[in-house]
């Protein structure tokens, strides 16, 4: 199948539209001719979490971290990696929970890191705490796949 899929852009947060097929072909922005997938995460914001959301047909995994926190440090690395390594399959983003308190309040994020895994702009699973990289991939990919 050759669904059409619609893919925010990380940089000017146009609304893409393009062919599932096209996801590996590393496909530039319609409007800004920037790459619509970095091999790293977005960062969200208070003003852009609900357009990332809501314009994107591929999942979207969240982490939310603060800069304080030991654990979400130590966790970076694995996040990216594992941005670099499954993207354009998943999105993945950073959400500072101290820099975007309205968002981090609405998604009820209570202890970080947090991770959340959105479908659809329904969210399909949270985690709370750090994990390693295969700890990581497999909790994605088994709720990915349910």
């Amino acid at each position: 199948m050759n669904e059409s899929l619609h893919i925010t852009c990380p940089h000017c947060e146009a609304v893409n539209r393009l062919s599932e097929s096209r996801l590996a072909e590393n496909p530039n922005c319609g409007r800004c001719h920037q790459p619509l997938f970095t091999g790293h995460p977005l960062v969200l914001t208070d003003g852009n979490f609900e357009r990332l959301l809501e314009s994107n047909d591929l999942p979207i995994v969240v982490d939310g971290w603060a800069a304080w926190c030991g654990p979400c440090r130590q966790f970076a690395p694995i996040f990216e990696k594992a941005a670099a390594a499954l993207e354009p399959r998943i999105r993945f983003a950073k959400l500072d929970t101290d820099a975007a308190p309205q968002t981090s309040a609405r998604l009820q994020i209570r202890s970080i890191p947090t991770l959340i895994i959105f479908g659809g702009s329904k969210e399909i699973a949270r985690q709370s705490g750090a994990m390693n990289y295969a700890q990581f991939t497999q909790w994605l990919l088994q709720h990915l796949q349910d």
